[in-house]
């Protein structure tokens, strides 16, 4: 069955710990298709770009408020983002929705949540949150896109941008059209495409102010400041599927195993300390270099957990289903078959 967003007690924690954006919109799992011909000539002009894009996420400071839109909910949140060539700082907060705030020093981010007065502390490589867009490199991205220059120009947020489709040359993943910031590369915008084009999801920068006076040191301090908080730490311990006793019986084209966790969620309400004794699952993911899957896997609970399920949250889907004593849960920015795919070539092994 197909439900609404707001189920999200059929999800693991973590999935939603960085939901700034809880919009439904239920659409085809067909998608705009490149043609095969010119990979060679293409790939190389594909992977300078995306890398230029970015990068231009990563080392410039900047400071906005973006936009997220899928049919018909919107939602918004402040970034201010610095670095000064080692350390990256990043603070969002959302503008609509719950009051959340997420802050993050390289790999170390916390999530403050007002309401509760509960503040989430782990490591995490990501936020995967606009405007970044290279997940993983990836070597051969021009097999699985192709990359097309818009004649037109446009602006956003009061700058000049180029604009770009970039279409996929298969049903396993989606297409997008993305504005670039004409000088420095930046993406201001970004439009998830349907399979005949139309838009089904889109975020863009409403204000944004390039090479803005963001202050690291302030944003290092209020990592620090967490009086009246309670801290959750979620524990991620390295590891790999063999080791769970998973594996892929084959792999999706383009796919590729970028990170493989064990991670242990701090129980509602509880100290720090006692989040240790959290309920434990893996985490398995997967990039082709643009879209990204997670695997999660963790023990099958008869209180909580049921049959077959599949969500729609904007452009990302999920499917859950039961296999043996085991609750497996497929996330990503792809079309739903790829997902089904994905739960049913993963094994237990013997």
């Amino acid at each position: 069955m197909l439900l609404s967003v707001k189920n999200k007690a059929l999800l693991p924690s973590a999935l939603i710990a960085y939901g700034l954006f809880a919009t439904g919109n239920v659409f085809s799992q067909g998608v705009v298709q490149a043609p095969k011909a010119v990979v060679a000539s293409s790939e190389r002009s594909l992977a300078d770009w995306l890398t230029r894009t970015h990068e231009a996420s990563r080392r410039r400071a900047y400071t906005g408020t973006f936009v997220v839109s899928a049919g018909n909910s919107m939602a918004s949140a402040r970034m201010w983002h610095v670095c000064d060539g080692t350390q990256q700082l990043e603070r969002v907060e959302t503008l609509t929705g719950a009051r959340r705030t997420t802050l993050r020093r390289n790999d170390e981010v916390i999530t403050f949540v007002p309401e509760t007065r509960v503040a989430v502390l782990e490591r995490r490589e990501s936020l995967g949150l606009f405007p970044s867009l290279l997940q993983a490199q990836a070597a051969n991205l021009g097999e699985f896109y192709l990359l097309q220059q818009a004649k037109e120009l446009d602006r956003v947020a009061g700058h000049d941008t180029e604009v770009f489709d970039l279409l996929p040359r298969d049903d396993l993943r989606f297409g997008y059209r993305i504005w670039t910031e004409k000088k420095t590369g930046l993406m201001v915008k970004l439009q998830t495409l349907g399979p005949d084009g139309r838009v089904l999801e889109q975020v863009a920068f409403s204000e944004l102010q390039l090479n803005a006076p963001v202050r690291m040191d302030q944003l290092i301090k209020q990592m620090k400041v967490r009086d009246g908080y309670t801290v959750q730490q979620t524990r991620l311990v390295p590891t790999t599927a063999q080791a769970q006793g998973w594996h892929l019986s084959a792999g999706l084209p383009g796919f590729s195993s970028v990170a493989c966790h064990t991670l242990q969620e701090p129980s509602p309400g509880a100290s720090s300390t006692a989040s240790a004794r959290g309920a434990s699952s893996m985490q398995w993911v997967f990039s082709d270099g643009l879209a990204s899957v997670s695997l999660f896997v963790e023990a099958f609970d008869s209180s909580r957990l049921g049959s077959e399920v599949e969500l729609v949250t904007g452009a990302t889907h999920s499917h859950s289903r039961r296999q043996g004593d085991h609750w497996v849960t497929v996330v990503g920015e792809v079309p739903l078959a790829t997902l089904r795919l994905f739960a049913q070539r993963l094994e237990r092994l013997r």
